[in-house]
């Protein structure tokens, strides 16, 4: 007797236990807990889904096409970007599409560009240390960068070809000494990687030596750079999602896209490049002027390691 009694009561508690985990999954999905296919898999009360992009902000700030002309476009660092959803300033140009689970970035033609181009962007600038732009990484130190992203729109020119768009770059740095050094005004040294999204594929381009001989105070300048010829992946993109992956080490950098198609860089001028400061960048940096002119893109997942 005593012992059916115990077995009764072992089943009645494993029921129990069942019955509570199965409300706690409920009210978890009601409540937009569970996650799916790399994003948060929402249901609002009156049962209709929508996804909201993992991505941790918490280390870029981001310039928008909106401020007071050349040099004063706007930026927002964490950890107010944290907030973009809700930020009224940013959200026409950097929003969730819930649909899809991306986050997006528009760009157009504007006034508002930042100090040393004519283009406009909507654009992440990493921060390893949140709102601090002083804090960067060297290639001995070491860096990667994954993102999933795609092209959701993207305007034509007058010959009805697509425009042209930076998605992801690393860019150099002065330290402050090597600013002082040279007598520069900023501390702003050339990109080394711009990666571009150029008439549905995946173009890029980084910067050669104009004489390998160059000294070590010598390679500071920007005039001692100039850009390679380009390479461009087979793979054609168009308007489908994309992986890219860059990894940096001492001397070396390696570009691949959607794990099939590689482009290495091993060479005197990636050596060289070790002289500066860099980070990376991640957005829609849109490289027209022409009028009406105008991009969208999605970034489904971007994660950065050191």
């Amino acid at each position: 007797m005593i012992r059916r009694r115990a077995l009764y009561n072992r089943k009645f508690s494993i029921f129990i236990i069942v019955i509570g985990l199965s409300w706690i999954s409920i009210q978890c999905q009601g409540s937009g807990t569970a996650l799916k296919n790399g994003s948060y898999s929402q249901v609002t009360e009156s049962g209709k889904k929508y996804k909201l992009p993992e991505i941790d902000l918490s280390h870029w700030k981001v310039t928008i096409p909106e401020g007071k002309g050349k040099g004063g476009a706007i930026s927002v660092e964490p950890p107010e970007i944290l907030e973009y959803a809700t930020n009224e300033t940013l959200k026409p140009y950097m929003y969730n599409d819930s649909t899809s689970g991306a986050l997006v970035f528009y760009a157009y033609p504007s006034e508002a560009t930042t100090a040393n181009t004519k283009y406009s962007r909507s654009e992440l600038r990493e921060q390893m240390t949140p709102g601090n732009d002083d804090v960067n990484w060297t290639f001995k130190q070491g860096g990667n960068l994954k993102a999933t992203i795609e092209m959701e729109d993207i305007s034509r020119d007058e010959e009805g070809k697509y425009h042209k768009v930076i998605i992801l770059q690393i860019h150099g740095r002065l330290s402050d000494a090597q600013k002082e050094k040279i007598g520069q005004k900023d501390n702003n040294a050339p990109p080394v990687l711009k990666i571009y999204w150029d008439k549905g594929k995946i173009r890029v381009k980084t910067k050669e030596l104009k004489f390998p001989g160059t000294p070590n105070e010598g390679l500071l300048y920007e005039e001692a750079w100039s850009d390679d010829e380009g390479y461009t992946f087979e793979e054609e993109v168009g308007f489908k999602k994309f992986d890219v992956e860059i990894d940096v080490s001492e001397g070396k950098m390696l570009v691949s896209l959607n794990k099939n198609e590689f482009k290495a860089y091993d060479n005197i001028h990636m050596q060289k490049w070790g002289v500066f400061e860099n980070y990376f960048k991640a957005g829609n940096y849109l490289q027209t002027r022409d009028k009406d002119a105008f991009a969208k893109v999605k970034f489904y997942d971007l994660k950065v390691s050191h």
